[in-house]
């Protein structure tokens, strides 16, 4: 049968799922994040349990080009079953915000080909490509930096951040924050760029939420390591 999976389960029968879970009021709140579906993501997330890890179906519901079915592919999908120039591709059409955030966080850093790409998407013309090379090296920073010129990525974000598209600026913004709290002997630098820059300063920022100015969060997250 055609679109039937090893295990039998159809593309059709699951996005037949997906639309019984469409939510109007999920749809309103996703749109504002840039995020065209209405499935809530807990609910996505129980489906995605049950489905259980199915590689050759998640690789059919990315290719239905179908938000919360891509969302679902990347919950059940085996990371390190997917080669490099694969990746590559998905990431240039992974155009939805929530999409590009979960391929990066939950598949390409779990590959063996992260560190490839962190380099090559780092150096992209393309700023949503740039985001996540930038989200790779913000991993580093926190987890790996051995090897790292952190005085070099610091010299980048000071002389590109300002005018860097939003998501790309964003990624740079983390990138920032994350040298301050984690490498003591760089944090009076990554202060004072970002006081410099003003960055995100205005953010809005809800009650009990840490800004996402970097002097800010900075500062609040060496100040609960200390306490």
């Amino acid at each position: 049968m055609a679109g039937t999976t090893q295990t039998g389960t159809t593309v059709a029968e699951v996005m037949a799922e997906l639309a019984a879970l469409e939510d109007p009021k999920a749809r309103a709140v996703n749109e504002r994040h840039g995020d065209d579906h209405g499935v809530n993501l807990g609910k996505l997330r129980a489906l995605a349990k049950r489905l259980k890890t199915q590689q050759d179906l998640a690789r059919r519901l990315w290719e239905t080009d179908d938000t919360a079915a891509r969302l679902l592919a990347l919950l059940i999908c085996r990371p390190k079953a997917f080669g490099r120039d694969e990746l590559d591709d998905m990431l240039r059409r992974a155009r939805a915000p929530k999409v590009h955030d979960w391929l990066v966080n939950y598949v390409v850093k779990k590959s063996p080909h992260s560190e490839e790409l962190r380099l090559a998407w780092s150096a992209d013309p393309d700023p949503v490509v740039a985001s996540a090379g930038w989200a790779l090296t913000t991993e580093r920073v926190a987890k790996k930096p051995e090897g790292l010129d952190l005085g070099g990525l610091l010299d980048i974000i000071e002389a590109d951040m300002k005018d860097a598209p939003d998501r790309l600026q964003w990624a740079m913004n983390h990138c920032l924050a994350c040298i301050g709290i984690e490498h003591p002997e760089f944090r009076a630098r990554a202060l004072g760029i970002g006081e410099r820059l003003e960055v995100l300063k205005d953010y809005p920022t809800s009650p009990g939420c840490t800004s996402p100015y970097a002097p800010v969060w900075i500062n609040e997250m060496v100040r609960r390591q200390q306490s």
